[in-house]
């Protein structure tokens, strides 16, 4: 019997508790789930991708069915080496829904398999996205409320 296999990709610059809160659910639905890390060529990360692939792994080391990787190039490239046929996503609110509609668009006409399935976000993680983590950083802001444990040692440790 096939195993279901799907792919939670992004920047993760860095991982929050609302990726990790998406993560925990994905992999409690399929038998295995990569995170996938983007290089991410159209945005200045705050943290290298050694870095951000290193908070996932440290975020999600209780999840023994999740693999984190680095991946650059296309999601549909990815998916394919893989034998993937589902992405995961995550929809904070309407105003991410027109990017991730046009995402979505984009890789079925690359690869007409492969199917998207949304998650909204647990009400306590609506808020939190990278970037208001980012940017509470920058101004030495408090983020032990927005990012795994692992993640803000590793944060504190390395900045």
């Amino acid at each position: 019997m096939l195993k279901k296999l799907a792919i939670y990709p992004g920047s993760f610059d860095p991982i929050t508790n609302g990726h990790l809160d998406i993560i925990q659910r994905g992999s409690e639905l399929f038998d295995n789930l990569i995170v996938a890390v983007a290089k991410s060529s159209a945005k200045c990360p705050m943290f290298s991708l050694a870095n951000r692939l290193k908070m996932l792994q440290l975020a999600t080391a209780h999840l023994h069915n999740v693999k984190c990787l680095a991946f650059e190039g296309l999601l549909v490239d990815l998916a394919k080496d893989h034998n993937c046929r589902c992405i995961i996503r995550g929809l904070r609110a309407v105003s991410d829904f027109e990017f991730e509609l046009q995402m979505c668009y984009a890789n079925k006409s690359l690869n007409p398999d492969l199917e998207t399935l949304y998650f909204m976000p647990s009400l306590q993680n609506t808020f939190i996205s990278s970037s208001v983590v980012r940017s509470i950083l920058s101004h030495k802001g408090q983020i032990k409320h927005l990012v795994p444990p692992a993640v803000l040692e590793f944060i504190l440790k390395n900045t």
